[in-house]
């Protein structure tokens, strides 16, 4: 059974940093991509930013490109969101997610970025 742990959310004031951490267990996670989602009050949730296997290219939204970086760790099954600079428009419940042949989330991690 996939399972999903995200850590590492708080309260930052502006401009501040963050790391979010998943801790996977359940699946075959270093086969497939990786990616952090979020979701602000009121918006629906939208991707973050995807890792592949290999770590090769990662994706960026525009809203997080050159202030976040994506990481993972396969021979642990952990993967991390480097977050810097961070604004109160950051402020979300960001989630881990997973896809084989479905989508698989985590319970979140609160992100709040004070003005």
């Amino acid at each position: 059974q996939v399972q999903l742990v995200e850590s590492g959310g708080g309260l930052v004031q502006t401009g501040g940093s963050l790391r979010l951490s998943c801790a996977a267990s359940g699946g075959s996670f270093s086969d497939y991509a990786m990616g952090w989602y979020r979701q602000a009050p009121g918006k629906e949730r939208e991707i973050v930013s995807l890792i592949d296997w290999n770590a090769d290219n990662p994706y960026y939204s525009d809203s997080v490109k050159g202030r976040f970086t994506i990481s993972r760790d396969n021979a642990n099954n952990m993967v991390y969101l480097q977050m810097s600079n961070l604004q109160p428009e950051d402020t979300a419940l960001y989630y881990c997610n997973f896809y084989d042949s479905k989508d698989y989330w985590g319970q979140g991690t609160q992100v709040t970025v004070a003005f």
